[in-house]
């Protein structure tokens, strides 16, 4: 096990495999450490809270991601990657909470309640959640500040609505000013522990969006929204993005009737800001992109 602070509360068991009093004295002596170092870990957040500007929300997805992508990667023993991961997220939930007030919104139609589920999966087990039915109105929730982020289902093809929740977060196109007092970004695409799902967890996706601008986590993917002529084909859209250096993904193309260009979603790889050049080069014309968010790359357990 690598040594860390931790590792004076593991070492030199005293305990035989077989003196079941002593090794439950020294579970309590473990968990007494763990929570030592638990309160000292709250300690710090509270400073680092104190110390840095005051934003709308305390979330940093990318460096929660990053912590327990290494966290799993120093793993010994019999506790699985999954367990790490259930562990940090309600760590994580603790302490945001200490920095402020904190709920998220949840737009979930499902009878079944499965966004709300894998809501709860990610941001903790008493963080407030408030569903809505609608994206419109978990995204009205974020922009007015009466909550940190907003839960929302996969963007489809199949979305029956004139104005996708994705394209909202776009700036007007004659004003060029984003709806509300902060522009919305998408930070995290949800479950972050992807495969294998454990039964009777939802196995449906859905993204996070909030105020603060996505956090690279060292492995990530970003979602661009491009104008391009109505007639682009999905595939097109992937030629025309692979010869300006991008490594795409799966493409969303809403058209509106009477408009000479459609908006396309596109998935690429790696952490893409607005001012990377080769956005910059695709801007020709009327042409307008933008940089809809990024996300930390969810964890497959299967191939740790």
């Amino acid at each position: 096990m690598p040594r860390t602070a931790a590792t004076k509360f593991f070492k030199n068991s005293p305990a035989e495999p077989d003196d079941l009093a002593a090794l439950r004295a020294e579970l309590d002596r473990i968990d007494d450490g763990l929570y030592e170092l638990l309160a000292h870990r709250g300690e710090v957040v509270v400073r680092l809270a104190a110390s840095v500007r005051k934003g709308p929300v305390a979330l940093r997805p990318g460096r929660e991601a990053a912590i327990i992508r290494r966290l799993i990667g120093l793993r010994t023993g019999p506790l699985d990657a999954l367990a790490v991961v259930r562990i940090w997220r309600e760590l994580f939930a603790a302490t945001t909470a200490l920095q402020g007030e904190h709920a998220i919104a949840v737009a979930d139609a499902d009878p079944d309640l499965a966004y709300v589920q894998i809501a709860r999966e990610h941001f903790g087990a008493l963080t407030p959640l408030r569903r809505r039915k609608t994206a419109a109105e978990a995204l009205a929730e974020v922009r007015e500040g009466t909550v940190s982020a907003a839960v929302l289902p996969l963007p489809t093809e199949e979305e029956n609505s004139s104005a996708p929740w994705w394209t909202t977060l776009l700036p007007d196109a004659e004003t060029a000013a984003f709806s509300g007092v902060a522009r919305l970004h998408i930070v995290t695409l949800l479950p972050f522990w992807a495969l294998p799902r454990p039964e009777g967890a939802p196995s449906l996706g859905a993204l996070v969006v909030c105020s603060v601008e996505p956090d690279p986590s060292g492995v990530d993917r970003s979602l661009l929204s491009l104008e391009v002529p109505a007639g682009t084909s999905p595939g097109q859209l992937t030629e025309e993005l692979l010869g300006h250096g991008f490594r795409a993904g799966p493409a969303l193309l809403h058209r509106e009737a009477g408009r000479d260009l459609a908006q396309a979603l596109v998935e690429v790889d790696g952490f893409v800001t607005d001012a990377d050049p080769r956005l910059e080069a695709m801007r020709t014309g009327d042409r307008r992109s933008f940089v809809l968010g990024a996300y930390a790359v969810p964890i497959a357990g299967h191939s740790l």
